[in-house]
């Protein structure tokens, strides 16, 4: 086996002149190794194997095709992109199975105030008791405190008896305050999800029309998706050519770690080292209807500061800002 430079098989190829045992082989091998050397030869040394490569006829066409082999961080980006793309679905069928309730459940907004109307009415009667539990612990305690004074002026020791009186009713209004507490925190997260929805309503059926409302409502989910993973959908082919160096760009800003590999398909920074390292990927997969889709994955040092850094306000921020970066990258290069 021997490997031939580019121009020379290339012209050894389309000429059909011989070229020693090559000229006999009925297929060759091409491969690019990492520094961008073109291989031909009819057969791929042990230490080349790993390279992507492309199988030719005796008229130098291709007949077939391999991939490069993947590295271990490549194998387990994989696996991450599987999980995002599930996890893509599922928010996007929540939102539209919540939608859908929305829009089959109230006929306008009239009916929606009037239900939270109720709702809050039946919390605030529920505070009531519980406002009153309290004021009544407190009389009692204050009962108590004003039998234990009488002891105290007389010169008497308090009994023991109302001392654990005391102390059992000062347990039960910390008991009732929490309670209270843990009330007006959920009336509080009830009026907050029924204003969502409210205007979550208002948007669908006044944006686009109680008949459009479903579609509108399909597209919204996608986009809220794309936000909380880190998500662009290319409109064509020219679009995704120039998102995708928008997005090197993205990952060259807030990756901590160096460049690892970079193609047309595959952006990837070197592993976390450090508890405070960010190490960003890109993909270009094939989404839905054909449209490819740009995919963020970011990885943590495998720690328990690494794993609280991946799940903090800092890195949704940087998911959500990853499709507005990408638009608006569009945008100023129009």
């Amino acid at each position: 086996m021997r490997t031939i430079p580019f121009l020379t098989s290339l012209i050894l190829i389309l000429v059909g002149l011989p070229a020693g045992q090559t000229a006999h082989a009925k297929q060759l091998y091409k491969w690019v190794d990492e520094h961008g050397n073109t291989y031909f030869s009819d057969q791929v040394p042990p230490e080349h194997v790993q390279y992507g490569r492309q199988t030719l006829n005796e008229k130098g066409r291709v007949v077939n095709s391999l991939e490069q082999a993947k590295t271990k961080e490549q194998q387990e980006l994989d696996k991450r992109l599987q999980k995002l793309r599930a996890e893509q679905q599922k928010i996007i069928a929540e939102q539209k199975s919540h939608d859908k309730v929305l829009l089959s459940t109230f006929r306008s907004e009239a009916d929606m105030e009037t239900m939270l109307k109720g709702k809050l009415q039946t919390l605030d009667a529920q505070e009531g008791v519980l406002q009153g539990n309290l004021k009544r612990l407190q009389n009692l305690l204050e009962g108590k405190h004003k039998k234990a004074a009488v002891f105290e002026r007389n010169g008497q020791k308090t009994p023991q008896a109302v001392l654990d009186e005391i102390k059992g009713l000062e347990g039960q209004i910390d008991q009732a305050k929490a309670e209270i507490s843990k009330h007006l925190e959920q009336r509080a997260e009830t009026q907050n999800s029924f204003k969502a929805d409210i205007e979550r309503y208002r948007f669908l059926t006044q944006s686009a029309g109680q008949g459009q409302a479903q579609n509108l409502s399909d597209k919204t989910a996608q986009i809220k998706a794309a936000d909380e993973l880190g998500l662009y959908d290319c409109d064509n082919d020219s679009d995704c050519t120039k998102a995708w160096e928008i997005a090197r760009r993205f990952i060259e800003h807030y990756s901590t770690t160096g460049n690892d590999v970079a193609n047309d398909k595959l952006i990837l920074s070197r592993a976390p080292v450090n508890t405070s390292d960010l190490s960003l990927s890109v993909s270009k997969v094939q989404g839905r209807d054909n449209h490819q889709q740009l995919f963020l994955d970011i990885r943590c040092q495998q720690s328990s500061a690494g794993d609280e850094l991946c799940a903090g306000e800092k890195v949704k921020a940087i998911r959500k800002s990853f499709r507005q970066f990408i638009e608006q990258g569009l945008a100023a290069d129009q």
